[in-house]
């Protein structure tokens, strides 16, 4: 998960399904400075990730006097995400389609945008510092434990050593810089 203002990468979830890595990356946000909601969040069309995050986050309402007592959990207001659903035809995007999952749909695109360009740029360096990221080269792995600790090496190499544009800081008055 990147942060939206900065672009470093503050979580990350691997495991074998898209549904338990959000569930990582959701609980290792509530240990990270979230501990009541999750923060307001956009990805691609793939599932899992709204089920990760009333898995992580929901609450079971508060039973009414009325009926059978409530059992499954269910998100808050106050919660923002959304989903962006690629149209293709021969393999060339050809529309985006939104989808706000929850909050309001007006108040979630005017914060969230509409486009995951950002985040398709960090999966695209991932993959070209990280070879065991990519299937068919040598250093693919398909052991879980080294995955996690090249993938950890990565995000450090990512979010440390490597200059982010976004975090550059302008010193006025530096006859240097113009």
């Amino acid at each position: 998960m990147l942060d939206m203002d900065t672009r470093l990468r503050v979580a990350r979830g691997i495991a074998k399904t898209e549904t338990e890595a959000s569930r990582q990356v959701f609980e290792t946000l509530k240990r990270r400075g979230h501990p009541d909601a999750p923060p307001p969040t956009i990805s691609d069309g793939w599932g899992g990730i709204d089920d990760a995050m009333l898995e992580v986050y929901g609450q079971v309402p508060a039973y009414q006097g009325v009926g059978r007592p409530p059992t499954r959990k269910q998100p808050r207001p106050s919660w923002q995400y959304v989903q962006t659903v690629k149209q293709r035809e021969n393999g060339r995007v050809v529309g985006v389609e939104l989808h706000v999952v929850f909050g309001d749909p007006n108040e979630t695109l005017a914060l969230l945008g509409q486009s995951t360009s950002y985040i398709e740029r960090t999966h695209l360096t991932m993959r070209l510092f990280n070879g065991r990221l990519v299937r068919k080269t040598l250093a693919f792995s398909k052991d879980v434990g080294m995955y996690r600790a090249a993938a950890a090496w990565e995000d450090l190499a990512y979010n440390l050593a490597r200059p982010v544009k976004t975090l550059r800081v302008e010193i006025v008055g530096d006859p240097k810089r113009k």
